[in-house]
């Protein structure tokens, strides 16, 4: 992708979610048929996180993740990251109520230039943001390189169903019905327009785990989800002699 088009689409990504915050969870329930919360516990068991684990959470939103794994760890440093300060003051909102403040650091940045050292987290997660990126390889790169070694990379994403007909009915639903029931609801017609554009260009979950190997992370685990509307991909990162 030039330079140019990766400036364009982080631009206007970014201009959508700034618009969208404050309706962005009640869109979620629309977008997985309000299945995301039961894939982020799904994530959550896969996991495994153990008392004291840190962990980055990259596109972090409104932070719903981030309170997770900060509730799961208990004690260990969370940081959330997104570039729309909208989204994180909606976050920020969260995890005041739940207490978590001390614990979770929110930072505006960009998922390609993570502002950390090497080997920093136990973990590193994206949650429905990595297909938002303008260079997915980059940003998996980046997540490599900020967990330490036996560390994991999690990513959960929307992807695509393989079968018919559900997928003919999924594709149905994301193309035609939800830009109207986001113009309805949110009144962003062209924001959710782009949301299936954005799947279309999006790696499915076999090409997706071959990219996660390409970056050197090793044992990695995909699993599609609801019929392939999502899917789930853990990788390892290696001790510094593997």
């Amino acid at each position: 992708m030039s330079n140019l088009k990766s400036n364009q689409k982080e631009q206007f990504v970014h201009s959508v979610f700034e618009s969208i915050a404050p309706k962005y969870d009640m869109m979620n329930d629309l977008l997985s048929f309000r299945r995301h919360k039961a894939w982020r516990k799904f994530t959550m068991r896969r996991m495994n996180m153990k008392p004291g684990d840190t962990a980055i959470d990259l596109c972090c939103g409104t932070c719903d993740w981030t309170i997770a794994m900060a509730e799961e760890s208990g004690s260990g440093p969370m940081v959330g990251l997104d570039f729309s300060q909208n989204m994180l003051n909606v976050g920020e909102h969260k995890i005041r109520e739940a207490g978590r403040a001390e614990q979770i650091r929110l930072v505006q940045g960009n998922a390609m230039e993570l502002p950390f050292p090497d080997n920093s987290f136990d973990y590193a997660t994206i949650g429905f943001g990595l297909r938002n990126v303008p260079d997915l390889m980059k940003v998996l790169r980046e997540m490599q390189r900020v967990v330490k070694p036996g560390g994991k990379v999690v990513c959960l994403e929307l992807s695509k169903p393989t079968k018919n007909p559900f997928k003919s009915i999924y594709y149905f639903y994301f193309q035609r019905v939800l830009p109207m029931v986001g113009k309805l609801v949110v009144k962003r017609y062209e924001q959710y327009k782009w949301l299936p554009d954005s799947l279309a260009a999006f790696p499915d979950h076999v090409q997706l785990k071959k990219h996660f190997e390409e970056t050197g992370l090793q044992h990695v685990e995909a699993y599609p989800l609801t019929l392939g509307i999502a899917a789930l991909h853990i990788g390892t990162k290696g001790s510094a002699h593997s």
